[in-house]
């Protein structure tokens, strides 16, 4: 085991890797047995027996677990939004979709932050399927986040992806690296916002978005 754990602290990524994977990883990723012998190390630091029968398969599982939780790191948000419907009658207004639940985990303690996205858009041409907007949310809250990255990289896929005369992303959450350590704050919720075009240039766009999230729920 020793070995399998020596080997993790020396898998620098090259200097000359390209953005893409730059952003994916910093290193190079370990194999599922050096996983394993990492979560075992980890309940042993905890004072427990990593041998004894409730905790034998426990590596396994955490590996597991930590697949289907980190698996936006696997996945290109951007992709969700290649397809555009232009045939919408020349519909331009807003389009919102609110209360877009999501789970996170916070990336200086990796413990979770819950809650919920509400994105609008003034579509410039076309729309996207509305279910995609969601998956962007997930494939991005699917890594180890801070809620004020998650809500301007939500946002700058959005942009880039539709080209939409404005866009806005609210997101609002209860962070547990607050509510389970710490200062123990329950309940505590955090709010971030972040604005493009119209919605940024002007004060009622905000208004107008802010009031259709918060009076329609």
């Amino acid at each position: 085991m020793d070995a399998v754990v020596k080997s993790l602290s020396a898998r620098l990524a090259p200097a000359n890797a390209d953005k893409k994977s730059a952003t994916k990883s910093l290193i190079t990723k370990p194999s599922r047995e050096e996983a394993e012998a990492a979560v075992r190390t980890l309940i042993e630091w905890c004072g427990d027996d990593p041998g004894r029968e409730g905790l034998l398969d426990t590596p396994r599982r955490v590996v597991k677990a930590f697949e289907e939780l980190y698996r936006g790191y696997g996945e290109a948000p951007e992709e969700q939004l290649e397809r555009v419907f232009e045939e919408v009658s020349g519909y331009s207004d807003i389009v919102l979709v609110r209360n877009i639940e999501f789970y996170s985990h916070c990336e200086h303690h990796m413990v979770p932050f819950v809650g919920k996205a509400h994105i609008a858009y003034y579509p410039d041409g076309g729309v996207v399927g509305l279910s995609k907007l969601a998956r962007v949310v997930d494939s991005y809250a699917r890594r180890l986040q801070t809620q004020e990255a998650l809500t301007a990289q939500v946002l700058e896929t959005i942009v880039n992806g539709l080209k939409p005369r404005g866009a806005a992303v609210m997101i609002e959450a209860e962070h547990m690296c607050m509510s389970m350590r710490g200062v123990r704050k329950h309940g505590a919720s955090t709010i971030t916002t972040q604005f493009s075009g119209v919605f940024k240039s002007d004060p009622s766009e905000q208004a107008r978005f802010m009031t259709l999230v918060r009076d329609y729920r």
